[in-house]
């Protein structure tokens, strides 16, 4: 049995926190939807009751519970899933580039904005968790090994 990962142990732990952060702006209606950012249309949506804002956002959450199953299988905490290696350098790549908006939001006026940079510096640190922690893996996730 290898060791675990805690780098990957932390990313799964904070996907799914923003996974339920997205549950909580669907729960919470268009108040919650300004307040996270999801843009003004998304909280009109809410407002007139229309499917769509909901469907969105409960996808998103979906898929972020997806990556933090990834991280928690990459820190050997469940079963691997397919594609590891592929998933979690994807994720990463994801998380980083989005993080990256941060050197916008910070240079430029019209991108800015408190929730531009607060956002992209909290997902910055999210892809760098998942990055030292997929490098730290990179061993076992090159194995073709069946149980975590």
């Amino acid at each position: 049995m290898r060791q675990r990962n805690p780098w990957l142990v932390a990313g799964g732990v904070l996907s799914l926190i923003a996974s339920a952060l997205h549950l909580g702006v669907i729960a919470g209606g268009p108040a919650w939807y300004r307040f996270f950012g999801a843009g003004e249309a998304f909280a009109r949506g809410a407002e007139r009751g229309e499917w769509w804002p909901a469907a969105v956002t409960l996808g998103i959450a979906a898929v972020l519970a997806v990556w933090a199953a990834y991280a928690f299988a990459g820190a050997g905490l469940m079963r691997r899933l397919p594609l590891m290696r592929t998933a979690l350098v994807a994720i990463t790549a994801i998380y980083l580039l989005r993080g990256a908006m941060l050197i916008p939001a910070l240079t430029v006026p019209a991108m800015g904005g408190t929730f531009n940079i607060v956002s992209s510096a909290i997902v910055l640190v999210y892809g760098l968790v998942y990055l030292i922690g997929t490098v730290r893996a990179w061993p076992w996730l090159s194995r073709k090994e069946g149980l975590a």
